[in-house]
């Protein structure tokens, strides 16, 4: 192997690194924003589910039958369902989203990383191949030579 050869590889190696750095900081930037959004929609869904928990205390609270009493927490139970369940599929969205968008970054760095060893695969190939057509060119010299 030459200089420039030796050269070429330790900036090819460089980039990558750069490339694998720049990946991973875009990456938690998706992290960070994708977190912010997360947390927003949990907090607003505990806002709610708190205010429509104290709405139904009300409305239990001024109630003189038995019957109405049940009625008002069923309506309760059923609609906190209903919240629960589409709150559910929203942060999953949320959830899924995210991982998508982490995963942006690596889709070419994952390409240039299979490409690189290729390469390298190629090389050393190469010259194992190359090595040994010398060993089997001294072999064959000792042999005439004797």
């Amino acid at each position: 192997m030459n200089q420039q050869t030796i050269s070429q590889q330790a900036e090819a190696a460089q980039k990558f690194g750069k490339d694998g750095m720049d990946a991973v900081l875009r990456s938690f930037g998706t992290l960070s924003k994708a977190s912010q959004a997360i947390a927003v929609e949990a907090t607003d869904f505990a806002k709610q589910s708190f205010e429509h928990g104290t709405a139904t205390l009300e409305k239990l609270a001024g109630v003189r039958s038995f019957d109405k009493a049940l009625e008002i927490q069923t309506e309760y139970v059923k609609t906190s369902y209903e919240r629960l369940v589409a709150q559910t599929t929203k942060m999953t969205e949320l959830y899924q989203n995210l991982a998508k968008e982490m995963a942006k970054p690596f889709e070419g760095f994952v390409a240039q990383a299979q490409e690189q060893v290729a390469k390298a695969q190629d090389r050393a190939f190469a010259a194992a191949k190359d090595g040994l057509k010398k060993v089997e060119t001294e072999t064959t010299k000792i042999q005439n030579a004797a």
